[in-house]
């Protein structure tokens, strides 16, 4: 499974990857927008916005790119950590396959 988060702060990038990796999802993360942001977005299980973060360009663009890939989106106004943790424990709680799994370590499995 993987994410793509677009905004947030730059020192807290690694931050962002390893909370990824507790839940078992590889991520890619943007902070600034490259050249060829569209081709570098890929097939992602989820977009993570952080919308107070982050230039209206590279929002439309992100949105534009998710849409065509029926990807599901996730805004966020606050970047921190926690905010996305929750973001991350909603989404897998919605997977069907979510019951317990590896990618939730917060899911009991009762």
């Amino acid at each position: 499974m993987s994410v793509v988060i677009v905004g947030g702060n730059e020192r807290m990038e690694c931050q962002y990857r390893q909370i990824c990796k507790q839940f078992g999802y590889k991520a890619k993360v943007f902070t600034k927008m490259p050249a060829d942001f569209k081709k570098q977005i890929g097939r992602p299980d989820l977009v993570v916005l952080f919308t107070n973060t982050v230039s209206h360009k590279m929002v439309g663009s992100a949105v534009q790119e998710a849409t065509r890939q029926n990807c599901p989106i996730a805004r966020c106004h606050s970047s921190s950590a926690c905010a996305l943790r929750e973001l991350l424990h909603c989404h897998c709680s919605q997977c069907p396959s979510c019951e317990g799994c590896s990618c939730c370590p917060q899911v009991s499995k009762n």
